[in-house]
């Protein structure tokens, strides 16, 4: 039953790969969106490891890069949420690009 399940599952992953080979690519400048996000969202995140260190919620751009889920495509989908404990901020594509990119680009390798 799960063999079943696994199969179909693995030829679309394939095939959502092969389709939108952009997604892996960088998608916009991290130094505009390092920008953005210092004025959109720096007065609640500490947006560098430089910032002085405030409380941890809500976690650090730092943190958020560093987590296993932050992908491009998560955090496109997270950008374009409502959510709770966050204000509903409205970036164009351009900008949300340049954040994601920013963001990423904090990820320790």
């Amino acid at each position: 039953m799960r063999r079943i399940i696994m199969r179909p599952c693995a030829i679309i992953a394939v095939t959502l790969a092969v389709q939108f080979p952009a997604l892996a690519q960088p998608l916009g400048s991290p130094s505009s969106g390092r920008q953005v996000a210092t004025t959109i969202c720096g007065s609640c995140h500490n947006i560098s490891a430089t910032m002085l260190s405030r409380k941890e919620v809500p976690p650090s751009f730092d943190d958020i890069a560093n987590l296993p889920s932050t992908t491009a495509l998560s955090l496109k989908v997270f950008l374009r949420s409502n959510h709770r404990q966050m204000p509903n901020l409205i970036f164009s594509d351009a900008e949300a690009d340049d954040v994601i990119t920013f963001i990423l680009s904090l990820k320790q390798k």
